[in-house]
């Protein structure tokens, strides 16, 4: 089932290569931010500080695209029934029930 969208057209790079790449990568980044905060930190303006581009950021495997137009397609008022307050909005309906019943019956 794990290697069903793998081909043997083309051959997959070692795993200990892939984690080293992975993890410099990782590295670069976090020496780019740190280098980042002490310039902050030393005294220097945050709004005179070159950030880094989006250079930096690390290739994502996704396509950008398909992500945002899957979030678009997504029902965004769609909860789970048991939300916070639910069991205090079930008694207020109750009362509010009772209170119609007993105005209708005056």
């Amino acid at each position: 089932m794990s290697q069903r969208h793998r081909t043997t057209d083309v051959p997959l790079p070692p795993k200990q290569e892939v984690r080293a790449h992975a993890h410099g990568e990782r590295h670069r980044i976090n020496i780019e931010l740190h280098n980042i905060a002490t310039e902050v930190s030393s005294g220097l303006d945050p709004h005179d500080v070159e950030e880094p581009g989006a250079a930096w950021k690390p290739e994502h495997h996704h396509d950008a695209e398909v992500a945002k137009a899957r979030v678009s397609n997504r029902k965004r008022n769609r909860r789970h029934w048991k939300t916070k307050e639910w069991k205090r909005r079930t008694l207020l309906r109750r009362k509010r029930a009772e209170a119609f019943r007993e105005v209708g019956e005056a």
